[in-house]
């Protein structure tokens, strides 16, 4: 049987019909390079989620390659089959070796893939592990399991098409198996497709950019220190926000992670970084320096405009402040010429800016809680 899909992309937009119920979900999907990412590219693009690529190795038995006994995945991620281990009898110096060479082509292939990005994140988030079809599907229950040690709360493998038998087969390796077409004259994934060239790597890359814009963990140098933030551009995006965090809160902080996905969904950047080192916030003077926490907002906004992000319109930037933070931004934003397109105080301390209130002409947004009697008074009198 042939043409039941025209290409890869008609197979990710037939199999992303089926996924449907993972819309609202903290999802990231994931294709295995490199036929797997255009599928799993119209995957992404119809759940609104993040694509990234899941780089795995499979360790196969050294007198059965294709006998997986474990698998390696970037960040020196290692799952090893005690029991396949156990019943091929090979020796812990033939699964080191095994490992040693499979993990420095996982090296080499996640830094041709990542040349412009990180790895997206996956703890706490539903993996949507996707290729291009099942034959073995030993590479594939490979990624599943690194998704899984990376973090996954929730594993899917989907794939377009898949041979009889393909559940009971890979039953445990994922939390949901899902398959556009079972195949019962199965004999290689290709004879499904009309179009089944080779994907390149420079198609790789261009899908992840194209699609996820640009997002990873970046660290600015700003002065004799380094400070850690994580950097999200949508494609396209019209601007981003940076978050200026307040006392006792950082980049990790649920809330504004939260604030920052609503902002995804509607297309602006954002990044969320420490205005302190570790080191620096052990020392409370540091959190309430207004004046060092504002400079170092500025620095990451000029670092944040000559970086290298296609296609986003890095000189429009706004500031997202919580508590000390929010004080911090408004410092910042009082810059004469500084650019600053709007400012959002929540449940901030913009009486920490002092006269430099009356500097500031971006529009200005304040959100207090109204039961939070000690801020909304602050605030009140900041106003004033």
């Amino acid at each position: 049987m042939r043409g039941i899909f025209a290409d890869r992309a008609d197979a990710g937009q037939q199999l992303a019909a089926l996924l449907v119920h993972l819309e609202g979900e903290r999802a990231v999907v994931l294709g295995l390079p490199r036929g797997g990412v255009p599928v799993a590219r119209e995957v992404a693009v119809a759940l609104g989620a993040p694509l990234d690529v899941i780089v795995v190795r499979k360790l196969g038995v050294p007198a059965q390659p294709e006998l997986a006994m474990g698998a390696v995945g970037e960040d020196g991620v290692f799952v090893i089959n005690p029991e396949v281990v156990r019943q091929t009898g090979v020796s812990a110096a033939e699964v080191a070796a095994v490992r040693e060479r499979e993990q420095a082509e996982v090296t080499a292939r996640a830094a041709l893939y990542r040349a412009s990005r990180a790895r997206e994140p996956l703890d706490g988030r539903v993996a949507v592990v996707v290729d291009d079809g099942i034959a073995t599907g030993a590479t594939a229950r490979a990624a599943c399991e690194v998704a899984r040690a990376h973090g996954a709360v929730r594993v899917i493998l989907a794939v377009p098409v898949a041979p009889p038998g393909w559940v009971d087969r890979l039953a445990g390796a994922a939390d949901e198996l899902v398959s556009a077409h079972v195949a019962q004259d199965f004999t290689s994934v290709g004879q499904f497709y009309e179009d089944f060239t080779q994907t390149t790597d420079e198609q790789v890359s261009a899908c992840l950019l194209d699609q996820a814009g640009w997002a990873g963990e970046v660290a600015p140098a700003v002065g004799q220190v380094r400070l850690s933030g994580y950097l999200t551009v949508p494609p396209n995006a019209p601007g981003i926000v940076l978050f200026a965090h307040g006392s006792g809160s950082g980049r990790h902080s649920p809330r504004n992670r939260y604030v920052a996905e609503v902002l995804h969904a509607a297309g602006l950047g954002t990044f969320l970084f420490d205005l302190l080192t570790p080191g620096e916030a052990l020392d409370r003077a540091n959190v309430f320096d207004i004046g060092l926490l504002a400079r170092r907002l500025a620095d990451v906004r000029d670092w944040l405009r000559v970086q290298p992000l296609p296609g986003v319109a890095r000189g429009v930037v706004g500031y997202f402040g919580a508590s000390t933070g929010a004080a911090a931004a408004l410092w910042a934003a009082a810059e004469p010429g500084v650019g600053v397109v709007a400012v959002v105080s929540r449940g901030g301390r913009p009486d920490l800016a002092g006269e430099r209130l009356a500097k500031v002409t971006a529009p200005t947004l304040i959100i207090v809680g109204g039961e939070d009697h000690a801020i909304l008074d602050l605030n009140l009198q900041a106003q004033a």
